[in-house]
C-alpha cells in the first residue's frame, strides 16, 4: 500500500489530493453515502485528513474526509485541547474516485475562512485506512513519536508560505 498526493496554495486556496494504491480488495472502504454531509468520527474507519496552523500560533484544524463523501472540519484551541466544529465550512465539497487499485480525494479548499489572509500555513496529512480484517494503520507524512498522534505541531511538516 502506498500513500501520496499533492497540496498546493493559490492566495487563500488550497488544492488538496489524496491518493491511496495498492490492492483496495484489502482495504474497508465505506460505501458512498447518497446524502453525504458532516458526520463525527470519520476517523473510526478509512479516513483520509489534513491538519491545518497559521504559524506562530497554537490552534489548528483537522480536516476529516470520508471515502463516503461525508466530512467535518474541527478547530482546536491548542493540542488536543477546545475541540469544536468549524462553522466556518456548512458544506465540504470533494470528489472520491475508486479505481481497480486507486482510491483518489481531491478538493479545493477556501483556508481564507478559517485563516488571515497571507498568514504562513503549515500542514500535516494523514490518512487512517481500515481493513476487511479488522486492522487499522495510521499514515502521516512523519510521526514526531513512537505512536502515531496526527495533532503534534511537529508533524505539519509541510510549509505554505502566504503572500507578502
Amino acid at each position: 500500500m502506498t500513500i501520496g498526493g499533492s497540496i498546493a496554495r493559490r492566495a487563500d486556496a488550497l488544492s488538496v489530493r489524496y491518493e491511496v494504491r495498492g490492492d483496495l480488495a484489502k482495504v474497508a472502504i465505506p460505501v458512498a453515502a447518497e446524502a453525504p454531509g458532516r458526520r463525527d468520527r470519520l476517523w473510526e474507519e478509512t479516513c483520509l485528513e489534513l491538519f491545518l496552523g497559521a504559524t506562530d500560533s497554537s490552534g489548528c484544524w483537522e480536516i476529516n474526509l470520508s471515502p463516503a463523501g461525508h466530512w467535518n472540519v474541527y478547530r482546536f484551541a491548542r493540542y488536543r485541547e477546545g475541540m469544536r466544529e468549524e462553522t466556518a465550512f456548512t458544506s465540504l465539497p470533494f470528489t472520491v474516485r475508486i479505481g481497480q487499485n486507486v482510491l483518489e480525494l481531491s478538493m479545493e479548499l477556501d483556508v481564507g475562512k478559517i485563516l488571515p489572509a497571507g498568514r504562513t500555513i503549515e500542514a500535516g496529512v494523514a490518512a487512517v485506512i481500515g481493513t476487511i480484517a479488522g486492522k487499522t494503520s495510521h499514515w502521516a507524512l512523519t510521526h514526531p513519536d513512537t505512536r502515531p498522534d496526527f495533532h503534534r505541531r511537529e508533524g505539519f511538516a509541510l510549509i505554505l508560505p502566504g503572500e507578502d
